[in-house]
């Protein structure tokens, strides 16, 4: 079976791409032939012992959620949205478009805060990275800064209101400065300014005037039997959140997003935001009471917590010492080939994580390895490499990629 052609638009924007492309490079990588990093499989098995082991001590039971951005809403034992959504007296839809304002609000401020940035809580408590930035996110949302009328209907993300967010607010939420530098600020004000213009774009996802949480009804409108695959979700996103991202590859004046150029394959899409978002919509889809189908058909997500476990665990080994001595572009070849091989080497991962756990696949998707998981055990041998628990591999962001 011959692979569609790499100007096949519809075919690039899906996670077929990007487990297909992934894999052509893997198995570039088990014949020696790629340029940048080799693989050792052998070592395969000691990462997946130390998924398992984490995993297990961070839900013993085995009862893991989906790796999504809800994870990071809770902080110190609070499940911040929980807290929120129990004043709440809306409906089940209503509350699902409220939780789809949120969570793609708060996954396009996701990407890397860099090393120095800290964020402080009404309580004091001080945050960095992922967490920092679900917390900053979460709060600029609840005081309604994504609102049109923040004083009666704070809980929404509205398209006139993202269209006019400057650099100067966004860093005031988020407490950047001079002294606490933000990687990418100028970034993801961008980027929240192009969602406000997609969301006026495409009435039919996200209604007239735009607002975000109405992609929530586009979606339901899907559901005929109650069910929804995952693949829908993540169609729509790419579909009507594509013009957001900086123009970088296109085909037939699609922009192609999260795409990058590799000399071995060529076209290797990504998509790693509009994956994290479409893992992040399916709870509030669940939650009104919509079955979603397929969840493995998305693949894993290429940032620098999953790869770094595979380059710290040495299953991945760089060729040029440049690569974790310099700061890489995100389009570098070497980091494309890096990305690529944390997404096919993470579904090799995920059979050898279950076999020690004793789950199937059935129950325990790639969703759930992720949470239970690789991310956090690239968190921790992280942390034991490096001061600071940095990734072994440092990528230039622009808040738009990691």
């Amino acid at each position: 079976m011959t692979a569609p052609a790499e100007d096949d638009v519809a075919w690039l924007l899906s996670a077929d791409a990007v487990r297909q492309r992934a894999h052509a490079i893997l198995a570039k990588a088990e014949r020696g032939d790629l340029a940048h990093f080799g693989y050792q499989p052998e070592r395969l098995g000691d990462a997946a012992a130390l998924v398992a082991m984490v995993t297990r001590e961070s839900y013993p039971d085995l009862g893991v959620p989906y790796h999504s951005r809800w994870r990071h809403f809770v902080v110190e034992g609070e499940d911040r949205w929980a807290a929120l959504s129990a004043g709440l007296g809306a409906d089940a839809d209503e509350i699902a478009r409220i939780r789809f304002d949120l969570a793609v609000t708060s996954v396009l401020l996701d990407a890397g805060a860099g090393d120095r940035w800290r964020y402080r809580d009404k309580e004091g408590v001080e945050l960095a990275r992922s967490e920092g930035l679900a917390v900053a996110s979460f709060d600029l949302f609840r005081s309604g800064s994504f609102a049109d009328d923040p004083m009666r209907a704070p809980l929404r993300a509205d398209a006139a209101t993202l269209s006019a967010m400057t650099e100067e607010t966004l860093g005031r939420g988020f407490q950047a400065g001079p002294d606490n530098p933000l990687v990418g600020l100028e970034g993801r004000a961008a980027l929240l300014r192009r969602l406000g213009s997609a969301l006026t774009a495409a009435p039919e996802l996200f209604g007239t005037p735009g607002r975000v949480g109405n992609l929530y009804d586009a979606l339901k409108a899907q559901t005929g039997d109650g069910s929804l695959p995952a693949s829908a979700i993540l169609g729509a996103v790419l579909r009507g959140l594509g013009p957001i991202w900086p123009g970088r590859i296109e085909r037939g004046g699609v922009n192609l997003g999260d795409t990058w150029s590799h000399s071995a394959v060529g076209l290797v899409p990504f998509h790693k935001l509009s994956q994290w978002l479409s893992y992040s919509l399916v709870e509030p889809l669940e939650g009104a009471g919509i079955a979603v189908t397929g969840l493995d058909r998305l693949t894993g997500l290429p940032e620098y917590r999953n790869g770094g476990l595979l380059v710290d665990s040495g299953v991945l080994v760089p060729k040029d010492p440049r690569i974790l001595a310099d700061e890489l572009e995100v389009g570098d070849e070497a980091v494309v080939e890096w990305r690529a091989l944390t997404v096919a080497l993470l579904d090799r991962l995920a059979e050898d994580v279950r076999a020690r756990l004793g789950v199937p696949a059935e129950s325990f998707p790639l969703a759930k390895v992720l949470q239970g998981g690789t991310w956090t055990a690239g968190r921790r041998i992280a942390r034991d490499r490096r001061p600071g628990g940095g990734p072994p591999i440092r990528i230039r962001s622009d808040g738009t990629v990691f």
